[in-house]
């Protein structure tokens, strides 16, 4: 974990853990400075407690293309047994490191009572009330990349049901600029889901600006994104279709005595006006055309 993710995450990894928890197992953890050793691959196991048993060939395929070119970038956690190790968390990276010819792979070692506790900490600060929702997902991510709990074990342990548990740890995976408007609490968790659904991060930041600029609410962005995805094609399409409410209309549809609604597009938007029959028609028109002056 870096010291810059720390950062990211306000009050950091070293706020999750409990006053009375022995801070010398985490002190390396915290201050991103976790000492990491090389290991030879031939000295390592896989974990038979391992709940993943299965394998995509092609997944690790391109990791290991991926591995050739860059290396192991993230380090297995493994713990000691007897002469070798069994592997916590990286199985997928050790086999794709055989397959791509290394030698060698980065490792932390825990020991099985550090990986117990320091588990058993961090299940426990998850359901801290005081918690923000980043820094819930900064725990179960941990969690998953510590120990490869999937999001169900996680959910068990929490009382919460898998779906949560991902949609929360997903926070992550928002611009940096959305996570600190997360943390100012500029927007809600709500708003957070709805930036998420939209898959460039380009599109993500006009939603995130547009939520910002007209205090939209969650529904707001919800339709946006809704709107986004029947008819968008394009970059410029995405920005369009949110159907929205101002004072402007609200007088024009006291004044029409029917409903007025915006749809804001690209290119400026479209005024829409309800009318009920084609005599409610006739009388809208009459009204425009005698007051166009």
């Amino acid at each position: 974990m870096s010291t810059d993710k720390k950062a990211r995450l306000g009050r950091g990894f070293d706020s999750l853990i409990p006053q009375n928890f022995d801070r010398t197992i985490i002190a390396e953890v915290a201050s991103g400075q976790e000492k990491i050793i090389k290991i030879n691959v031939k000295d390592l196991m896989a974990n038979p407690d391992q709940p993943r048993l299965i394998f995509d060939e092609s997944e690790l395929d391109g990791l290991a293309t991926s591995i050739k070119s860059h290396g192991v970038l993230q380090p297995l956690v493994v713990t000691p047994n007897a002469e070798k190790y069994y592997i916590i968390a990286g199985e997928r990276r050790w086999r794709a490191a055989k397959s791509a010819g290394l030698e060698v792979v980065p490792a932390v070692v825990r020991t099985v009572e550090q990986l117990e506790r320091l588990e058993l900490a961090l299940v426990e600060n998850v359901q801290r009330v005081n918690l923000s929702p980043l820094e819930q997902a900064m725990s179960i991510q941990y969690l998953r990349d510590q120990f490869s709990l999937d999001f169900k074990v996680i959910g068990e342990r929490l009382g919460k049901a898998a779906t949560t548990v991902q949609n929360t740890a997903r926070l992550l995976l928002l611009p940096e600029v959305a996570q600190a408007a997360l943390r100012a609490r500029q927007i809600t968790e709500g708003h957070a889901r709805s930036i998420l659904a939209l898959k460039e991060e380009k599109e993500q930041l006009e939603l995130l600006k547009l939520i910002l600029k007209h205090s939209w609410s969650v529904r707001q962005a919800e339709r946006y994104v809704v709107a986004h995805r029947e008819g968008a094609t394009n970059a410029v399409a995405a920005k369009k279709k949110v159907s929205t409410r101002t004072p402007k209309t609200d007088k024009l549809s006291r004044v029409l005595n029917t409903k007025v609604s915006v749809r804001r597009t690209a290119k400026g938007g479209k005024l829409e006006i309800t009318f009920k029959s084609d005599d409610d028609l006739d009388r809208i028109l009459l009204y425009i055309s005698k007051n166009k002056n």
